[in-house]
């Protein structure tokens, strides 16, 4: 080997050594940052005239297994749909409330029977009348506030679809620019990684929201599709549309154009969980907004209705004029079955009962139609009270089994069916976890390992140590020959 050969090798090992360093100095600064992908120095030896010349840097390559990457993006939107959906019951069951739960639903229904039963035994007592009347209302409060809960759950639902559409649109477009930043840095022979990591962070952030795929293109440009189908990224970056909407009402809804769907350049899609946009977090939000919360209320709405009905029936009050509201009212009014929707949100205690509102407790002994107090003693409308409360009857609406029950059998019900979904989801969200904390741990598995970071870093020093060595000792022959 000639002294200008061991040179040239010499000084192309110093140049590996030192991008070698850099490359796992780099890598250690950015353990803890987020879409980081760790990075290694590609070599290979380089020949000239058939001899060896030392040794070449053909880059820096990101080590990214996009198969588990893949993998895990399906999983979190996975995960972040079905947390949604937990999220969304547990509350609901939550203001339902057990029944031994004070404040709950039940709850407030037996306090309701029980303050019946002990006017009965005392009609005369005011004070056991208004007992009645403050757990009536208390009953008739329950009911509006768990429908005013589940509108407003509707309400929150359509901001965050707002909200996620606006990320998603914001994204994309970066995504787009970043895209053509790539393309330009490698076209000028650069490093686009760190282009390429800010680029992973944006699809991460796309894919919590809808679950997405991403297909290599030329270039290092990458394009984004649903796993739906729906084309986010080709060339040019999708428009979402969605208007959100002021005020959320019990009867607004999408089919009635009262609502707003999405749209994805001007073309309206599917908002169903299993359509184009679904299984993400998004697809939740509208499940929550036009399915979960619009189930619920209906639950509540027949619930209301079968309350008021019970006391309306006739042979409970006979001083109830034909047509007349009952203890129970729809804001005041008799029952309209044609206007059952949103019924829960306005269900009230009939003001004739209610001092505070001109009415008089003694009414709930003597009759709502009563024109003056009766027998004090007389304790017969009271008991007719507690029967139609505790009368099993099969309820005229809402997605119930059809058996007759008492009004604490079908708030029963109603928990029964918020608890069993409630179930569901959250056995559907342990298991969506746990494979995406399998798949991330995987991930993080080809991720930057400090210790063999260190490890390297001697290897290096090595290296470096040596082609050192080898310029050393070409110097020392120089010397010695230039002496001769």
């Amino acid at each position: 080997m000639s002294i200008s050969s061991a040179l040239s090798n010499a000084l192309s090992g110093l140049t590996s050594a030192a991008r070698a360093a850099d490359v796992v100095s780099s890598n250690t600064a950015n353990v803890m940052t987020a879409g980081y992908a760790r990075r290694e120095l590609a070599v290979s030896s380089r020949a000239i005239g058939g001899t060896g010349a030392g040794v070449w840097v053909d880059g820096i390559v990101r080590i990214v297994n996009q198969a588990i990457l893949t993998d895990r993006r399906l999983a979190d939107a996975e995960a972040g749909n079905a947390g949604a959906r937990t999220a969304f019951l547990t509350g609901i069951e939550a203001l339902i409330g057990a029944p031994g739960e004070a404040g709950s639903l039940a709850g407030r229904l037996a306090g309701f029977e029980s303050a019946l039963i002990e006017a009965a035994s005392r009609p005369d007592s005011e004070a056991r009348l208004a007992t009645v009347l403050r757990s009536a209302q208390s009953l008739a409060g329950r009911i509006t506030t768990l429908a005013a809960a589940t509108q407003q759950a509707r309400m929150d639902a359509d901001q965050s679809i707002a909200g996620q559409v606006q990320m998603l649109n914001d994204s994309l477009v970066q995504i787009d620019r970043l895209n053509a930043e790539i393309m330009a840095q490698r076209a000028a022979g650069g490093d686009a990684a760190a282009l390429i990591d800010q680029r992973q962070v944006l699809v991460d952030r796309v894919a919590e929201i809808v679950p997405v795929r991403e297909a290599a293109r030329d270039h290092g440009q990458i394009s984004l599709y649903t796993t739906g189908g729906a084309l986010l990224l080709e060339g040019n970056p999708a428009e979402i549309g969605f208007a959100a909407a002021g005020v959320i009402t019990a009867d607004m809804t999408m089919a009635s154009g009262a609502l707003s769907g999405l749209t994805i350049n001007g073309m309206a899609v599917s908002t169903a969980d299993s359509g184009l946009f679904g299984g993400g977090t998004l697809g939740a939000a509208f499940a929550q907004r036009d399915e979960l919360a619009p189930q619920l209320q209906v639950q509540l709405d027949a619930f209301a209705r079968d309350l008021i009905s019970r006391f309306e029936a006739a042979g409970v009050d006979s001083t109830l004029p034909a047509g007349a509201a009952g203890l129970f009212t729809d804001a005041g009014s008799a029952l309209d079955i044609s206007a059952e929707t949103g019924l829960a949100g306005r269900i009230s205690l009939n003001a004739l009962v209610d001092p505070a509102q001109g009415g008089a407790l003694w009414r709930l002994r003597d009759g709502l139609g009563a024109a003056s107090p009766g027998d004090v003693g007389d304790a017969r409308l009271l008991n007719a009270f507690k029967t139609a409360l505790t009368e099993a009857r099969a309820p005229a609406s809402g997605n119930f089994i059809g058996a007759a029950r008492s009004a604490s059998g079908l708030a029963a019900d109603i928990l029964s069916q918020i608890s069993s979904a409630r179930q569901t989801a959250e056995d559907q969200h342990s298991y969506a976890a746990a494979r995406q904390e399998a798949l991330t741990a995987l991930q993080l598995a080809d991720g930057v390992d400090t210790d063999h970071e260190m490890q390297m870093l001697l290897q290096i020093e090595r290296a470096y140590a040596a082609n050192a060595r080898v310029l050393k000792t070409v110097d020392e022959m120089i010397q010695q020959i230039m002496a001769i």
